[in-house]
């Protein structure tokens, strides 16, 4: 099996919605896994394969400690993410009043021949 490219990895597991606020968690500081599952009204066990996918990515690491497994947001591993996104910056926003005046004349009706 081909290995994925990191950053359609990093995109992969930007995708979910229980990954992303995970993340956020780990903004705040480490944290045990028991302590990343507890606001998820998910098994543990999901939990895990959300945590294992961020760490595949790069997102986080985790460690052990003892008996407690730590997990720690990897704030380098975005970096990629963020210069691809940035490059979609440099253009000018879309002025949506323009253009949909701009479909309007082109989409007008024709004068019927007389």
């Amino acid at each position: 099996m081909a290995t994925p490219d990191p950053l359609d990895a990093i995109f992969m597991a930007l995708a979910d919605p229980t990954r992303r606020a995970i993340l956020g968690m780990l903004l705040e500081d480490d944290m045990a896994v028991t302590d990343v599952a507890e606001p998820f009204a998910i098994s543990l066990a999901a939990v895990s394969k959300h945590l294992a996918l961020l760490a595949e990515a790069g997102l986080i690491s985790q460690e052990k400690r003892g008996r407690v497994k730590w997990c720690k947001l990897e704030p380098d591993a975005m970096r990629a993410a963020s210069v691809f996104m940035q490059a979609f910056g440099q253009f000018e926003p879309l002025n949506l009043e323009a253009f949909e005046r701009f479909l309007e004349t082109e989409l007008a009706p024709l004068p019927p021949d007389e």
